[in-house]
């Protein structure tokens, strides 16, 4: 029996311990994480049907704006308070990229219909989440 399945390093296999920290000690349990990391998993896979004269360009720039949101919110979840604030909303500003960008990607057939709704019904419910978060920011 190995360390995952013993539990001997207190780990499990997705390097996280039993208190949801992972291996370097950072807390990556705030919702919006999941949802991003979510969204970036599905987006992934479909980056590899989009023809390959568009993979290269808007696809690349598609994974590039998720992958900088990933920072953004990593980065927002360790900042104090204060701030927070300034990052998120960097954050929505990429959203509200990402969101034309793959809109454009729609309509240039590099995603089918299918794949463009399951990956607009994820941004809309990250956007809310990142506008809930502002909006608790500004009330503090």
């Amino acid at each position: 029996m190995n360390n995952y399945q013993s539990g001997g390093s207190g780990q499990d296999r997705t390097g996280q311990d039993r208190t949801g920290q992972d291996r370097t000690g950072n807390d990556f349990n705030i919702p919006i994480f999941q949802k991003i990391y979510d969204f970036y998993k599905l987006l992934y896979q479909y980056l590899k049907l989009f023809p390959k004269k568009d993979r290269y360009s808007l696809g690349q720039k598609l994974d590039n704006l998720t992958l900088e949101l990933f920072e953004l919110i990593i980065m927002a979840g360790t900042l104090t308070q204060e701030r927070k604030l300034p990052v998120i909303e960097n954050g929505i500003v990429s959203l509200d990229l990402l969101k034309i960008l793959i809109r454009l990607a729609k309509d240039i057939r590099a995603l089918d219909n299918k794949k463009y709704l399951l990956l607009e019904s994820s941004l809309q419910e990250i956007g809310r989440m990142l506008g809930g978060w502002r909006k608790s920011l500004k009330t503090i």
